[in-house]
């Protein structure tokens, strides 16, 4: 057997982000409240890093603030911070905490509190309603919940003792609470209204034939019942009065109830005469490096190489947050800059229909900046208008068709008023919404993109969008 060895050579590329690189990805993804954040813990520990706060600024200078380091004496940081003058449009975005509204578990415990019960029917209810879904249904069932009272009490626990303190549960309020699925719910509630005519034929509907009702097959549903369309119209407008999730009104009790409901914009636009201004909102302090870490900083000869390196690591360390930071403020602005440029219109009247197609590469040809750049730097990150604060990815938006300059947003608009505007006895089908657009509009559109839109909008198909 003859063996015999080879040396092969060959040529591999492979991306590998530096350190400082690996930093900017990570900044430029983090909305202005978390990178406010990031600045501040940065000063905190790094020794290197000096921040000038608003009250240390000279009030009577509004240029651009600065960052002196060695390598760049001037970078571009920031176009707008704290330096401001009295006629300037300040943007201050406070956010409160609502206060917290009472659990559907604080609510049913109280309201057991006031039930006569034994000790062991208290726990089970307990049980009962500890396993109950944010919207007000049983997640667990009584089999299982009489075991776990079983192996708390010690206590032999039968499913039929369970089910009776069950029913007491489902006689609190809200009604319909403590339902195993959707039917059971609406006969809950329907079952604590008085009798009339069309509360019969409601409970009629959920109670017998709940699978046709659930599919708006109206005329099925009338010939099975043997109403007529008044009656008909009567029973479902009761059923439609009903609430589905009757648990959904309380607080959850999780952390996210006392968080605050807002979002910062990043940048404003202000319309000035026919000019837009564009302007960075933003908390962030003015940074340089402290003096004591500069590189002519005087060091004893008895700690010269030690007390050297300690300070170049630090100076470096600092050196490259602040430009990083600069990098990212500088990238955001730019991009910022790209998108106002390309829907100006919209930025001056507010008028949605207006936002013209714009996707990623577009900003791309404009600022020069990778795809995946631009995809981080507009995530999370919004604008506030005189018309309103929008996501900068709302902005952005498809042509249906590459040789269709109409934005899907306008497209979104025409459909949502055909839709709003259809007979309700006689819904739109996707393909008659697609011919209206043609012939009405001019857009000519595939059937299946309409569908695609129309779900976007959140409208169901025409069947489940008829009504009598």
């Amino acid at each position: 057997m003859n063996e015999t060895l080879s040396l092969e050579t060959g040529l591999k590329q492979q991306l590998r982000l530096t350190p400082l690189q690996v930093q900017f990805v990570k900044m430029l993804e983090m909305s202005t409240p978390e990178l406010e954040e990031t600045v501040r813990r940065a000063v905190d520990e790094m020794p290197a890093l000096e921040a000038t706060y608003p009250d240390e600024m000279t009030q009577n200078d509004h240029s651009s603030p600065s960052i002196s380091t060695d390598d760049d004496p001037t970078p571009l940081y920031n176009r707008r911070a704290y330096n401001y003058s009295a006629n300037d449009n300040y943007y201050d975005i406070a956010a409160a905490a609502p206060e917290r509204g009472e659990t559907l578990l604080e609510s049913l415990g109280a309201q057991l509190a006031l039930t006569d019960m034994t000790d062991i029917e208290r726990i089970i209810a307990a049980n009962i309603i500890g396993n109950l879904d944010d919207n007000g249904y049983i997640s667990r069932s009584l089999i299982e919940i009489a075991d776990d009272v079983s192996m708390q009490t010690s206590t032999a626990i039968d499913s039929s003792t369970v089910y009776n303190v069950w029913q007491k549960v489902r006689e609190l309020e809200p009604a319909g609470i403590a339902a195993v699925d959707l039917r059971d719910c609406l006969l809950l509630q329907l079952k604590r209204l008085p009798h009339s005519a069309a509360i019969d034929n409601a409970t009629e509907i959920v109670n017998h034939n709940f699978d046709i009702f659930s599919k708006m097959h109206y005329d099925k549903l009338r010939a099975a019942i043997g109403l007529d369309e008044e009656q008909l119209k009567e029973a479902l407008s009761v059923i439609k009065r009903l609430n589905p999730k009757p648990g959904s009104t309380f607080a959850t009790g999780g952390a996210d109830d006392d968080a605050p409901q807002h979002v910062t914009p990043d940048f404003a636009v202000d319309i000035e005469g026919d000019n837009l201004v564009l302007t960075r909102l933003s908390h962030i302090p003015e940074l340089s490096i402290e003096r004591t870490f500069a590189a002519d900083t005087p060091i004893s000869e008895s700690h010269k190489d030690e007390a050297a390196l300690f300070i170049r690591r630090k100076r470096s360390e600092a050196q490259s947050f602040i430009k990083v930071l600069s990098m990212r403020q500088e990238t955001l602005y730019r991009v910022m800059q790209a998108i106002v440029k390309l829907q100006r219109e919209f930025f001056l009247t507010g008028d949605e229909s207006l936002i013209k197609p714009m996707i990623l590469k577009d900003i791309k040809e404009l600022t020069g900046y990778g795809i995946s750049i631009i995809s981080r730097a507009t995530a999370g990150k919004y604008v506030s208008t005189p018309h309103g604060t929008f996501s900068l990815k709302s902005l952005f938006n498809e042509r249906p068709k590459d040789d269709n300059d109409t934005s899907t947003h306008k497209i979104f608009a025409m459909m949502k008023r055909l839709i709003e505007e259809e007979d309700p006895k006689h819904p739109l089908s996707d393909e008659l919404i697609t011919q209206r657009l043609n012939k009405t509009e001019g857009i000519d559109i595939a059937r299946r993109t309409v569908a695609k839109y129309r779900e976007r909008l959140g409208f169901p198909v025409a069947r489940l969008r008829k009504k009598i």
